[in-house]
């Protein structure tokens, strides 16, 4: 087994829990609501995103071989590294351009839960 999806996962985890906390206790007085409402928003995508790497690492153990599973996987590391990367700079900084990242690790969630499905779907064997 390669075990880089279970450690991006608990790494990933780690860190929403410690940059949740960090804007709980933190930045409440410091950011406006809206920014902290973008903060929120990049801790809950890398919370549920490294809990999707979890379900790759998963996958990939007991299907070491699978192409899409692989692929899945490091894009969805690539989005909560640009999705919730981007925000958590955009939220602290007030650097606005920084919001036109976000969309690219969007792109990276969306595609990587695309693989997902196509790999269940072809492990159904649904013609």
């Amino acid at each position: 087994m390669h075990p880089i999806f279970l450690f991006l996962s608990t790494v990933s985890a780690f860190l929403a829990v410690t940059m949740g906390a960090f804007g709980a206790h933190a930045l409440k007085a410091i950011l406006s609501p809206e920014m902290l409402t973008v903060y929120k928003t990049a801790v809950t995508y890398q919370m549920w995103h490294a809990l999707g790497l979890g379900l790759m690492a998963i996958l990939r153990q007991q299907n070491p071989d699978a192409r899409l599973i692989i692929y899945a996987g490091w894009l969805m590391f690539a989005g909560i590294t640009l999705f919730s990367g981007s925000l958590y700079l955009l939220s602290l900084s007030g650097v606005r351009w920084l919001g036109m990242i976000t969309p690219i690790g969007g792109l990276c969630f969306l595609s990587a839960w695309l693989l997902v499905i196509i790999f269940s779907f072809k492990a159904c064997k649904i013609s």
